[in-house]
Formats: structure tokens, sequence, C-alpha cells
């Protein structure tokens, strides 16, 4: 009986840590989650990007956003933007959204609580520095929130938003037109919930070069989503509340 008390403590600090991971799973948070889930107005798309900014590739989406005319949200790790400001800043001054996508590429279920919070707070601070733009969303690793990811989104005035949809474009086969099928078959066809999608700007956590299929995607899916008549934007312009 000395021990019950001792384990049942452990069980629940485990829980509280590991339990919102569960939000990982598409049909678990489109449910119960939807702003999580990243739904949002009727006809719009929002358009995030993850784990840049990356010298290597980060440029070449900016250049395909411009001809497009979007704006998009991007989704920074705060080592890399660290590494490398005036990348940070280049994309924020092109008008886009700066969101927190923690301080490096680790699961945040591997870490600490009290770590997580530490490390989403100097994400927050190096990006607002750089960027000079105060981050408003909260994306975890992977996708897989822990209980210190909702520490510290309420510690810092952070939102935590995951995806309606992705490519799966960080894989060695990937390819333009394969991401952008994946994209849009998560997309729905009626647009009466706006999607969240996730793409990625840099393969720093992919396959090498898997980038290009991501950007490659971008012209196939403007010519459907301009069929459909739906608008292309960044999270701040989706209407999650």
């Amino acid at each position: 009986m000395r021990w019950s008390r001792p384990i049942a403590l452990a069980s629940v600090a485990v829980l509280a840590q590991a339990g919102p991971g569960l939000m990982a799973l598409p049909s678990v948070r489109r449910r119960v989650a939807p702003g999580l889930h990243g739904l949002g107005r009727p006809g719009h798309v929002a358009l995030t990007f993850d784990d840049g900014p990356d010298p290597a590739s980060t440029p070449r989406f900016l250049e395909e956003l411009d001809r497009l005319g979007w704006r998009a949200t991007f989704f920074m790790l705060g080592a890399l933007a660290r590494r490398t400001p005036g990348l940070a800043a280049e994309v924020a001054a092109a008008g886009h959204e700066i969101a927190v996508h923690g301080w490096s590429h680790v699961s945040h279920l591997a870490r600490r609580p009290d770590t997580v919070v530490d490390e989403v707070r100097r994400a927050r601070d190096t990006l607002a520095e750089v960027t000079g733009s105060s981050p408003r969303w909260l994306r975890p690793p992977y996708g897989v929130m822990s209980g210190g990811d909702l520490l510290a989104a309420r510690g810092t005035g952070l939102r935590p938003v995951l995806w309606t949809t992705w490519g799966r474009d960080w894989t060695t086969d990937a390819s333009a037109d394969g991401v952008a099928a994946e994209v849009l078959r998560g997309c729905g066809r009626d647009g009466a919930s706006g999607p969240t999608v996730l793409l990625h700007d840099s393969d720093c956590t992919s396959a090498p070069g898997s980038w290009r299929s991501a950007v490659g995607a971008l012209p196939v899916l403007a010519e459907e989503w301009a069929r459909r008549g739906w608008g292309v934007g960044r999270l701040a312009d989706h209407g999650l509340g």
C-alpha cells in the first residue's frame, strides 16, 4: 500500500504529459477539437509550412508564393531562425505569418514539460526578435501534442493548431503531382469547412531534396483551388476564432 500513492501520482503525470498526444489522430481531433484540426471558414484554405527557415529551400517557396499572390503561415524552428535571422525576417517582410514549431525538431513527448515550456518560450521570443512579428500559433514537432505544449501555450499566449490535410512531401519518392493529390484528398470538395494544409519548406527532417515536391505542388493546387473558387491565405485569415 505504501507504493500505491507514488504509483498513482506517476501515472497521473504520465497521462498529463502523453494524453494530449491522442490529438495526433485526425479522426479524434476533427471530432472533438475542430479548431486544432484547422477547420476554418468555408471556401478558404490556410496554407502552412513547417521546419524552416532553410536557406537552401525557403527562398524558392517565397518566390513561388509571390508569383501566385499567396500569403501563408510559416511554422519555424527557433534554432534555425537564430542561425539565419535574415531569412526569417525576409519571410515576415513578404507578408507571411510567423508561427512557432518549437526550438528544435525533437518530439515534445521526449522532453520534460518544464523543458517544453522553456523551449517554446525561447522560440517565440527569438522569432519575435528576428522577424519583428509576434507569433500567435504553436504546432509541436511531428504534430504530437504533449502536456508541456498545453502548459507552454497557456504561459505564452500561443494557440495550438495542427492541420486538416498534408501532402506527405517528406518521402524519397514524393512528386509534385503526388503531393497535390494527397493534399486534395484530405480537403473535401464542398469547401463547407475550410482546411488547413501542411507542407514543408525544408528537408531538415525529411528526405534530401524532398522539398522540391512541395514547391512543385503549389501551381497544381492553385489551378484546382481556383477552379473551385477557394481563397488561399494565412491562419490569421482562416476564421479559427
